[in-house]
């Protein structure tokens, strides 16, 4: 019976609790939108970057959460477990600006200039990177 409710608790919810977090009216089609944009923000990232792979196989895991939850917002928080619905959408929004970023910043794209020697040896381990 509860599942059938929850939809009208949501529209319902005045408030998160959370101070400059207002109440979505409609977060689930939000959070679907926000993620295919992050899935589009990827695809202009090459398939070996580590970042794409970690990003696109969480987000599409999340999203999946998503469409399988048949609108049960209840259903989507607990497996998502990163809060409440409206932290779910901020977190997923910083993500897809973030992708954006990566693309700007060509992180996958080797340095410019090779590191000291020794740089990236912490605590007498020595590094495997060249």
């Amino acid at each position: 019976m509860f599942r059938f409710t929850r939809p009208l608790l949501q529209a319902s919810k005045s408030s998160t609790g959370l101070y400059g977090l207002a109440v979505h009216p409609n977060p689930l089609p939000e959070l679907t939108k926000t993620y295919e944009s992050t899935l589009a923000a990827l695809s202009s990232i090459p398939e070996h970057a580590a970042y794409r792979q970690g990003v696109e196989a969480l987000t599409l895991k999340k999203l999946k959460i998503v469409r399988d939850a048949n609108g049960d917002i209840a259903r989507v928080e607990k497996q998502l477990d990163e809060g409440q619905i409206e932290q779910v959408i901020a977190i997923a929004k910083d993500e897809l600006s973030l992708a954006g970023k990566m693309t700007e910043w060509k992180a996958w794209e080797p340095l410019e200039e090779r590191p000291e020697p020794g740089q990236w040896e912490y605590f007498g381990k020595a590094s495997t990177a060249s």
